[in-house]
């Protein structure tokens, strides 16, 4: 496979420069596989026991996924000309991933999500297991800080990763893990707190969410090819299209199916969480504020008074004009017209998708 497919020739078509970005993206995969396997074996030879947080990890790998930030990384380097033989780009993506993994781990305890991806979450799996084998101490601490040694263990080999990445992308993913750290903190404060205010739950879903999961991967790739001055236009369409995706999300807790997200839905509820959503909602409504804080009221009574206020269709007429301003930015970038259209075409399946 050559590498003419990013050099912006203009030469070739889309079904190949989509085949080279899926190439990497299996690539991320089995360095993912094999990173994990390898620390297995190293650690089985010390304690049996010492390979149970490697396992947890494990699994969500094997439990699927969808690789959104790896895949945006990996766009963003072959737009920028990046030579997909180079093998710093795939190490970035497992990077990546193995980030994400680390803020699922610690998302579901700060949740209280009991399943991720169709399976236990380590915190629910490892409460239940101490309670079974009749262990000293409480259940649930016990399988809570398993589950933050697991998060933070992801987050150590992501840096172990990034370590073998071109030096240009680091300054980047020092950004995004900053950003999504402060953004979980104002998420939880802004749940506890459960006032309404539009204006942070957009700046919330920005920082958690947004940046991290698109425009920061998308300019960490252009960066790690050489091509910071992709930075703004990436930056315009990330913003954009980051922000519908965490609206997707957002819609999708309060009104999908369980058995196509993975997880309970109505978190958002229960956990207090002031998403743009419920933000609007509650302007137009009082009473969903107490449908929602006070006890003996339903998730189901909480959609029926959402759908009520027409909130759940202005989001929609929003994510569309948040796709329509991602995909405007990106039709002036610098870069050949197959990963614009690449681009615009991902923009519409991670804010269209149904799970």
């Amino acid at each position: 496979m050559t590498s003419d497919v990013t050099t912006g020739t203009g030469q070739e078509p889309a079904g190949l420069a989509r085949r080279t970005g899926a190439e990497l993206l299996r690539r991320v995969e089995d360095r993912l596989r094999s990173l994990l396997a390898a620390e297995r074996d190293a650690w089985a030879g010390v304690d049996e026991r010492a390979v149970v947080p490697i396992d947890a990890l494990a699994e969500l790998i094997e439990s699927g996924g969808k690789r959104i930030r790896p895949a945006f990384c990996i766009t963003g380097y072959l737009a920028a000309g990046g030579d997909p033989e180079a093998p710093g780009i795939v190490a970035v993506g497992a990077a990546l991933e193995m980030l994400h993994l680390s803020a699922l781990v610690h998302d579901d305890v700060l949740d209280d999500s009991s399943h991720r991806r169709g399976l236990p979450t380590v915190h629910t799996r490892h409460t239940a297991l101490h309670d079974s084998s009749g262990w000293q101490g409480e259940a649930r601490r016990y399988g809570e800080g398993v589950a933050i040694l697991v998060g933070d263990l992801a987050l150590v080999y992501s840096g172990e990763l990034m370590s073998q990445a071109p030096k240009p992308a680091l300054p980047e993913w020092n950004k995004l893990r900053s950003e999504v750290m402060i953004g979980q903190y104002m998420d939880v404060h802004a749940a506890a707190a459960f006032s309404v205010d539009p204006r942070l739950s957009r700046l919330i879903a920005k920082i958690k969410s947004g940046r991290y999961t698109i425009h920061r991967p998308l300019v960490v790739g252009a960066t790690a090819a050489g091509r910071s001055d992709l930075a703004p236009a990436f930056e315009e369409y990330g913003e954009a299209v980051g922000e519908a995706f965490q609206l997707r999300d957002d819609l999708l807790d309060a009104f999908g199916d369980s058995a196509d997200t993975g997880k309970p839905t109505g978190l958002d509820f229960t956990q207090h969480k002031m998403t743009l959503l419920l933000g609007w909602a509650m302007q137009r409504d009082e009473r969903i504020h107490a449908l929602i804080t006070e006890p003996g009221h339903t998730a189901d009574e909480v959609r029926r008074r959402l759908v009520d206020t027409g909130v759940p269709a202005d989001v929609e007429k929003h994510i569309d004009a948040l796709v329509e301003r991602g995909c405007k930015a990106i039709a002036d970038a610098p870069v050949d017209q197959v990963w614009r259209g690449e681009l615009t075409d991902m923009a519409r399946r991670v804010a269209y998708r149904n799970a």
